[in-house]
């Protein structure tokens, strides 16, 4: 049994840190939609010289926001930890876990600051965090702990 729940553990923790991150870049790319927007149609004149921006400058920006959100991921794995360990299931325990590490990772990466304007703003990153840490708890956090069952299987007595 408690093989079965580590073996759980072992492939949630990683799948929830995973979808965590995409949420989190979702949430910053809708955020900041219309500069993206600016970004792919300030020197397109055409359709083709649209399609050739997206095509040219959507990976970089996904990389870079993959890279953030990795950064920002970092801390959170503290938080993870924790929830492991002690089996805290608490939803709001990770999104405050994610809203707090993504602005400890928004103040880390100061130098990715400068050269990229995504990163101004700590309010949007906040919000990415706490949308990544419900991400995260819908995935693996709400079973938290391979220790503890998730639910109580209750003895039941047997009447002879």
């Amino acid at each position: 049994m408690i093989f079965g729940r580590l073996l759980m553990r072992i492939l949630l923790v990683p799948l929830g840190a995973s979808v965590a991150i995409c949420v989190a870049v979702l949430v910053v790319i809708f955020a900041h939609w219309n500069r993206f927007a600016a970004l792919v149609s300030a020197n397109s004149g055409r359709e083709v010289d649209l399609l050739l921006a997206l095509f040219a400058f959507g990976p970089a920006i996904l990389f870079v926001l993959s890279a953030s959100a990795l950064a920002m991921l970092a801390p959170a794995m503290l938080g993870i930890l924790i929830s492991e360990t002690f089996a805290i299931r608490s939803w709001m325990f990770h999104a405050i876990n994610g809203g707090l590490c993504a602005c400890v990772g928004v103040f880390a990466i100061v130098e990715a600051q400068k050269p990229y304007d995504f990163y101004n703003e700590p309010l949007i990153a906040t919000g990415a965090g706490i949308a990544a840490g419900f991400a995260y708890w819908a995935i693996a956090g709400w079973s938290a702990g391979f220790w503890k069952p998730v639910f109580n299987q209750q003895a039941s007595s047997a009447s002879a």
